[in-house]
């Protein structure tokens, strides 16, 4: 049966890039924000996100990612609100996925909030993986072209690094990348060699 290792760390840890490395050894990825971006096209769920968070955030039809995010990101509440509305549907569609790939022994989910949704309970391994804030902070402001006190917002949303730490079986540190790969190429070997064990 194939086993799901969850993929997780905070806002600019450097996730999809340990992703990346996964998938070129051959492990196939799922990304959950990918999902909930493709499952947020549907018309059902636009229609219960307008009812729950109003005509303001969209631009006629077309939801504004941009103001739903300034909204949810700066009130629990509301992200939970997101949350229960998007979580469901995107467990559905991996679930969908990972039909496709039975063949393999083991295939990733990586999730920046696998801890905080409930995720992680349906993952046999977790790796977190960690960066220096002062790093992951300038990596967000550049990729997502916003401020300081956004990214430390979007942060605070999230739980800190020794909370994921303390429920996961492995932890890369993303700092220097390639011995960030050499982590990925190990966990792999102690993987393997378990999965021949059992």
């Amino acid at each position: 049966m194939t086993k799901v290792i969850g993929l997780t760390g905070g806002i600019g840890s450097g996730k999809t890039t340990i992703a990346n490395y996964f998938e070129e050894m051959g492990v196939p990825v799922y990304i959950a924000d990918d999902g909930a971006k493709r499952v947020m096209q549907s018309a059902s769920i636009l229609e219960q996100v307008r009812y729950e968070f109003g005509e303001n955030i969209f631009d006629g039809e077309v939801l504004n990612r941009a103001k739903l995010a300034s909204v949810v990101f700066n009130d629990k509440g509301q992200l939970a609100k997101l949350n229960a509305i998007v979580h469901p549907v995107v467990k559905l569609d991996f679930e969908e996925w990972i039909k496709k790939h039975e063949n393999h022994d083991y295939v990733i989910y990586e999730a920046a909030i696998l801890f905080e949704s409930g995720r992680y309970k349906d993952c046999d391994v977790i790796i977190t993986v960690t960066a220096p804030e002062e790093v992951r902070i300038e990596r967000v402001i550049k990729r997502d072209k916003t401020n300081r006190e956004q990214v430390l917002s979007r942060m605070k949303m999230q739980w800190n690094d020794e909370k994921r730490i303390s429920n996961s079986n492995f932890v890369i540190n993303n700092n220097n990348l390639k011995k960030a790969k050499e982590e990925v190429v190990e966990i792999l070997k102690i993987l393997n060699i378990k999965q021949k064990q059992s």
